[in-house]
């Protein structure tokens, strides 16, 4: 599914217009009476009596909130619906739904943060509806709208978010200050960035897209190279498990992990590349943990690397590197550490690797300059980055817009990008960006990049190119943690829960295999 800025979403709205004659009035309505049916569905039942209160900027956003406004009210609900802003900057249509409103026997009143009978209004509403800004968002909240914020968000009432949250950057999900959260979000034709990723996704609570009448075929017709990552797009890309198949067909993938006080790291990317379908998983530590490490792996096949001292040996990895050629597949980095001999492994993997690579925790760490030489591989490697790793590897997040970064280091360096965090983005090589909706704070903890490096691995053993492989294992992990979540709760699941939940994840593909 296509993720639109804000410029597209304008664009396409006058194409609409324009091109096939349909009248603004009614894309405005069409997106009102979806935002009036969302707030009478969270307002509590015997909360509908205490009305509704919808601030209203006065741009389209505003002209959404002031037509929602009217159909509550044409259903018997009482309305106070507020002008956020300046009454001679309303736009055409904004004023035509006033008008409308008007007829109705409702009104528009300005808004006036020291009005006691408004701020009253405000809390003793069942339902709020946010439609002071939507994605037309230039600069952070000011007097009166951050003022309608705060009200918002002190309020005990849920909020309903017209297109989007006032205050979130709908490219990026930055928000600037301050920003209100939303029960749901309605946005309309296509999900935008900001909904998905960064600040801007939590916002939003539920979100739910609406057709408001655009033709397909322009949304069709739309360039566009961020993209929503959906569970038909990545079970359509997942390899068909042959009936008559044997381990060997299903991917041998080999695992350099682990250090002296890292052993869960190199079992949880191990067991995860099993549960994810791997047929043979090679798992290569140093000597000094292979003991702890053959004891806690019971599917994968534990193999010493040479030490010096507790860390690998330098001398280990021509040694490594001849192994690792046999496999479909390579990850190396999970609880490695950062001694001269795993920096030799990482060094010589990177050109001496010529199947898929993946380089995750301190793999990446031990990058640094030879970054470069990803741009040499025939095959991308995949990195796997948290947001300080990211930062270590030259990303400037500082501006809030992980997706342009993503991008821009996935182009420069050949690679595919998985930069983690709420809304995981995943960045290719020639520019196109999947942005990943499964998963919950829950997966905050260490372990759980562990398992995602697992299950990736997998993928690729079986076949997958880089891109898909990613695409899928950000998703299908981030579904196991939703899994994990209704099961234990957020605060008390755990990463080898996400192992377990691994099955249930992948489940409907399992029995179209079967």
């Amino acid at each position: 599914m296509k993720l639109l800025t804000a410029a597209q979403m304008k664009t396409l709205d006058q194409r609409a217009i324009r091109e096939k004659g349909i009248p603004s009035v009614k894309l405005m309505e069409t997106a009102a009476r979806a935002v009036a049916t969302a707030a009478l569905s969270v307002c509590p039942p015997e909360r509908v009596s205490c009305g509704a209160v919808v601030f209203c900027g006065p741009g389209n956003n505003g002209g959404d909130g002031i037509a929602a406004a009217r159909f509550l009210l044409e259903q018997g609900v009482p309305v106070c619906a507020f002008l956020v802003g300046r009454r001679e900057k309303m736009t055409e249509d904004s004023q035509e739904m006033e008008r409308r409103l008007l007829a109705a026997g409702g009104r528009l009143e300005h808004f006036c943060p020291t009005d006691a009978q408004q701020q009253a209004a405000c809390r003793q509403a069942g339902v709020l509806i946010d439609a002071i800004f939507g994605i037309g968002l230039r600069a952070a909240p000011r007097e009166d709208a951050a003022a309608a914020i705060r009200w918002m968000n002190e309020s005990p009432a849920p909020v309903v978010a017209a297109d989007i949250p006032s205050g979130v950057s709908a490219d990026t999900g930055r928000v600037p200050s301050m920003a209100v959260h939303a029960a749901q979000t309605v946005t309309f034709t296509l999900p935008k960035p900001g909904q998905i990723t960064g600040a801007g996704s939590v916002c939003c609570g539920v979100l739910s897209i609406v057709d408001i009448g655009i033709p397909k075929e322009l949304v069709d017709e739309m360039p566009c190279r961020t993209f929503l990552l959906t569970e038909e797009m990545v079970r359509a890309k997942l390899p068909v498990r042959k009936a008559d198949g044997h381990k060997g067909d299903f991917g041998k993938v080999g695992i350099v992990a682990g250090s002296v006080g890292y052993t869960g790291a190199p079992a949880l990317a191990a067991q995860g590349a099993a549960r994810a379908g791997a047929g043979l998983v090679f798992l290569h530590v140093p000597n000094s943990i292979y003991a702890i490490e053959a004891v806690k792996n019971t599917e994968a096949m534990v193999f010493p690397v040479p030490c010096e001292g507790e860390t690998i040996a330098p001398t280990a990895a021509e040694q490594l590197l001849r192994k690792l050629a046999a496999y479909d597949a390579c990850l190396i980095g999970p609880g490695l550490g950062q001694s001269e001999g795993a920096r030799a492994v990482v060094e010589s993997a990177v050109l001496g690797v010529e199947g898929p690579l993946v380089l995750d925790a301190d793999g990446l760490n031990l990058l640094g300059t030879h970054i470069n030489d990803c741009r040499a591989r025939r095959i991308p490697a995949v990195l796997t980055p948290h947001e300080g790793e990211m930062k270590r590897l030259g990303g400037d997040l500082t501006s809030g817009d992980r997706i342009s970064v993503a991008r821009s280091f996935a182009e420069a360096y050949g690679c595919v990008l998985v930069l983690k965090g709420r809304g995981t983005v995943v960045a290719c090589p020639d520019g196109n960006v999947y942005v990943n909706p499964t998963g919950n704070a829950g997966m905050a903890k260490g372990g759980s990049g562990d398992v995602l490096s697992g299950v990736l691995l997998a993928l690729l053993g079986q076949g997958m190119s880089p891109e898909d492989a990613a695409a899928a294992a950000v998703y299908f992990h981030g579904a196991a943690g939703d899994l994990c979540a209704r099961r234990w709760g957020q605060r008390g699941m755990l990463p080898s829960d996400l192992i377990s939940m691994l099955p249930q994840a992948f489940e409907e593909d399992t029995k179209e295999s079967r």
